[in-house]
């Protein structure tokens, strides 16, 4: 009788935390529900939540089943995928491989998108739907990264979706997926209302609403938690770490992850570029950045240990490439670039600039842990070696708008990697091409066709000892000439009152089934 009512009593306690309400607020906003529109973190996490993938990524980066049971190379250049059956979309819809299909023809026709998922399903050039739950990728030659490719994009349904734009989806009404949640409610830029999908195919989520809250201001979103307004924040604010360590009310939840915080360049003009002058005011006709031997100054003046100890506080690491260590085609001997303001000015000298220059450094203020903190610690670098820096903050939705313009002359901004040598390759640093589907972040517009042509063949390497030796050489390549200067790999960290717990994920995304109730609660 003892056990029955102990194990009633669990029954309970665990009924009683799925009928909850969880509240979470995130520093970056949303800007869009269509999945297909812009390659942004903030937005994956989103539809994370409401639409499914082929193929899911857990929260250390490895592939696992999603919509697909299982995926194999039925021939070097041909995949085969079998779907999982029973599943349905929101409406009712059945799930089936021509929702597949019509999914990966959209992608490419989404218009006006500032970071394009195109790259992901150029390499395909046939699609063949056997049957309801089996589907073959035909590409252009072998092609081992496919199912990576594939756990960036979510599944739309061919017949709620055919004429679907994105502005519907912003607005809510086709936002329909197959995903742990559904829609209630989308105020753009405030908030997201989330129900539980008790159709889930995979595991149920713990909570049966959720409150996803866009809160920027790092002070309101703490403030928010130590109120208990909201259960759980991201982006903690690094100023409040330590004490919230010895805080018995909240719990911290972090792990190294795979974005990389960096400056962009002005690659693309030759001639004068728009926020770069001489000490008098007046343009240069020809653009600084054009000179390697500029861009290594530019980076060899920026201390990266005192932007990490000081500004981030011990929650991010100096990076001298793209990925972190235990990544695929991680170069293991590339260290951060040391802080050398004298061999900066030596540089400098050789490029015809003894004086320096001025320029305007431009990042958001309100996307990633102290962005306006950084930039501002980099333009008083760069000031000491002679280059006379203005630092400009703007609101994301400024910033993004104008990067993806390609209006600025250096800027910093981050990207969260797939933990494989190729995908910051093709994404930051590919010269810009629709055809390909690649730089579609390249905001620098940088571009060398031997780096693309290698790029090419190392994707299509079957063997993966090689491969990751042809993508540890092109990233060398990429960083001797200082395509991008990368700063640091960021801690991705989380606060939750007592009583919740987070499973901390690589990607940094923030999705609402990575939260349950704390053992014991």
């Amino acid at each position: 009788m003892r056990l029955v009512l102990a194990a009633f009593g669990l029954a309970l306690s665990l009924a009683g935390a799925q009928a909850q309400t969880l509240t979470m607020a995130v520093g970056a906003p949303v800007t869009s529900l269509d999945p297909h529109f812009h390659q942004l973190s903030p937005n994956n996490a989103a539809a994370g939540m409401i639409f499914g993938k082929l193929v899911e990524d857990d929260a250390n980066g490895v592939l696992r089943p999603g919509l697909a049971l299982s995926w194999s190379a039925v021939a070097p250049d041909t995949w085969e995928f079998r779907l999982r059956p029973g599943v349905r979309f929101h409406n009712g819809n059945a799930f089936t491989a021509d929702d597949v299909a019509f999914t990966f023809a959209r992608i490419p026709q989404v218009p006006n998108s500032p970071s394009s998922f195109a790259g992901f399903v150029r390499p395909i050039i046939r699609i063949e739907v056997v049957d309801p739950l089996t589907i073959r990728f035909i590409t252009n030659g072998p092609y081992p990264l496919l199912p990576m490719d594939l756990s960036n994009l979510y599944i739309l349904d061919r017949e709620t979706h055919a004429n679907a734009t994105t502005e519907q989806f912003n607005s809510g009404a086709m936002a329909i997926g197959t995903g742990p949640f559904r829609l209630v409610r989308h105020a753009n830029g405030d908030r997201i209302e989330l129900e539980r999908n008790d159709g889930y195919h995979g595991e149920a989520p713990a909570f049966a609403r959720v409150v996803y809250r866009m809160i920027t201001n790092d002070s309101a979103r703490m403030a928010a938690l130590l109120a208990g307004d909201v259960d759980v924040i991201d982006q903690v604010p690094t100023a409040d770490l330590a004490r919230l360590r010895s805080d018995a009310r909240v719990s911290l939840s972090e792990i190294m992850g795979l974005r990389i915080i960096f400056l962009g360049l002005d690659h693309g003009r030759t001639d004068a570029s728009p926020f770069i002058t001489d000490n008098e005011g007046r343009p240069i006709a020809r653009n600084p950045l054009k000179d390697v031997r500029v861009r290594r100054a530019l980076s060899m003046a920026i201390d990266r240990n005192a932007i990490t100890s000081r500004v981030m506080e011990g929650s991010a690491t100096p990076a001298g490439q793209y990925l972190p260590p235990g990544t695929f085609a991680y170069v293991p001997d590339l260290a951060a670039q040391p802080h050398d303001p004298e061999g900066a000015r030596r540089l400098l000298a050789e490029a015809g600039f003894p004086q320096g220059f001025r320029i305007t450094l431009h990042g958001p203020n309100d996307r990633y842990p102290n962005d306006s903190r950084i930039i501002q610690a980099i333009g008083q670098m760069w000031t000491r070696v002679g280059i006379r820096t203005t630092v400009e903050a703007q609101t994301w939705s400024t910033f993004i708008g104008r990067a993806a313009r390609a209006e600025f002359s250096s800027f910093l901004v981050g990207w969260g990697n797939n933990p494989d040598g190729s995908h910051p390759l093709r994404n930051l640093i590919a010269c810009p091409s629709p055809e390909r589907g690649w730089g579609n972040s390249n905001r620098g517009r940088y571009c060398n066709e031997a780096l693309d042509q290698g790029l090419m063949a190392a994707m299509r390497e079957l063997d993966n000892g090689a491969r990751a030796a042809q993508l540890i050489a092109l990233q060398r390549l990429a960083l001797e000439d200082l395509a991008i200067i990368p700063l640091h790999n960021q801690t991705n960290i989380w606060a939750s009152r007592r009583g919740f717990t987070v499973t901390p994920r690589v990607d940094e995304l923030s999705m609402a089934q990575s939260v349950r109730p704390a053992a014991g609660r």
